[in-house]
């Protein structure tokens, strides 16, 4: 069975992601797979709503970061922004399941450090575009 790796192929004629996309890339997939291993530890109450929510948010942000890597300096820079948007949106909504204690302080903390990271990463990388 041939395992398709996208960090080491390019669509055609298209360049590959950036090194800014490949490292918050790799960052974003490590802090969804922490909260994947949490999700299942939320109340059934918050988990097929504000649970289900943060899940869609994280795989949207995951989507538009590989869209951001193989467009072009203006589509880049949209999806960058767009993807900002929706990390902000994740961030409220992670700090909303906390609020209403469907989820631990320290599992809260250490999602939310690493969004902030992620996201100061972002910031970065569309700072760098202009």
């Amino acid at each position: 069975m041939v395992h398709n790796n996208f960090h080491n192929s390019s669509l055609p004629n298209n360049p590959p992601p950036s090194q800014f996309g490949l490292s918050i890339l790799g960052k974003l997939i490590s802090v969804y797979k922490l909260w994947h291993k949490f999700l299942p530890n939320i109340p059934k109450d918050s988990k097929y709503t504000l649970g289900a929510k943060i899940d869609a948010l994280f795989l949207e942000v995951i989507e538009n970061i590989i869209k951001a890597g193989y467009s072009n300096k203006v589509e880049k820079e949209i999806f960058l922004r767009r993807t900002s948007a929706k990390l902000d949106l994740l961030k409220f909504f992670l700090q909303l399941v906390w609020e209403i204690k469907a989820l631990e302080n320290k599992k809260y903390i250490s999602l939310s450090e690493k969004l902030d990271e992620i996201g100061r990463m972002l910031g970065g990388w569309i700072k760098s575009l202009n």
